[in-house]
């Protein structure tokens, strides 16, 4: 039997395939607000249908529910994006990082090749060298 994560302890894995913590969190947010607004609507219905006008003070109580809920969502789709805009920096800062190092290493690479061409091509003409000389001596020429 699955129990289901909590929300309170993020190092509780998801299942793979299952959606994060916080996408679950977003989406019963998402719904408590349209619940919330639903209530609200249907409160200004009942009031409506009952002919009566409706009280002052509801009438108050409900537009601050409704603009508590439009700051809460307000406040928190900004605290949202300022979240992802930090993480997208840090990507970039690490990408940046990532591509100087690879120039380096590439560099590094090329360097690497031409000390390695320059040391065989000495080494081979050294080889050649002593080979004429063998040469030379086998044919009896003075060196």
């Amino acid at each position: 039997m699955n129990a289901a994560p909590d929300p309170l302890d993020p190092s509780q894995p998801g299942q793979p395939g299952e959606p994060s913590i916080s996408a679950a969190a977003d989406r019963a947010r998402a719904q408590l607000q349209e619940e919330i607004e639903r209530v609200r609507r249907g409160v200004e219905e009942m009031l409506a249908e009952q002919s009566a006008p409706i009280n002052d003070d509801l009438r108050r109580e409900l537009n601050d529910l409704r603009e508590d809920n439009r700051l809460y969502v307000k406040k928190r789709v900004r605290k949202t994006e300022r979240k992802l805009e930090r993480s997208i920096e840090r990507i970039d800062d690490r990408t940046n990082t990532l591509e100087r190092r690879l120039d380096q290493l590439d560099d590094e690479r090329r360097l690497v090749e031409y000390r390695i061409h320059a040391e065989t091509e000495r080494l081979l003409d050294g080889l050649l060298l002593e080979v004429r000389a063998i040469a030379d001596r086998l044919e009896g020429k003075p060196c």
